[in-house]
């Protein structure tokens, strides 16, 4: 062998190191690189759980907040529970001139029933 044999062989096999190391460091950018994407790819992912999640929050807020509006107990100002006392009792929303042309008919109240009136007109008036 000769010198430039030597010289072309070192040559090489220095080539051969060196393009061992480029592949080397390139598989180490490459690995970098995916760790990265998939880092990206995590926060995306976390990104889009998180605002479902709210749009969800936002979407249950408002739903309560439309039943609670809807319940008349909760929204006080726009409906009243107070009755008048005349509201509850049997007799109310009752006329007291009957009309002329309907005869005995039943009434559930003794001073307004036909058999009264009679009696008032007949004794008593």
């Amino acid at each position: 062998m000769c010198i430039r044999d030597r010289d072309e062989d070192e040559d090489l096999s220095g080539a051969d190191e060196e393009f061992e190391g480029k592949e080397a460091s390139e598989d180490d950018d490459d690995a970098e690189l995916m760790r990265e994407f998939e880092k990206i790819k995590k926060e995306r992912e976390e990104e889009q759980k998180r605002k479902e999640m709210e749009r969800l929050e936002e979407q249950k807020e408002k739903q309560r907040k439309d039943i609670m509006s809807g319940n008349p107990i909760y929204n006080s100002t726009s409906y009243s529970l107070k009755k008048r006392w005349t509201e509850d009792t049997v007799f109310k929303n009752q006329a007291r001139v009957l009309p002329k042309d309907k005869g005995n008919r039943f009434v559930n109240d003794i001073i307004r029933s036909d058999f009264h009136r009679k009696f008032l007109a007949k004794y008593i008036q």
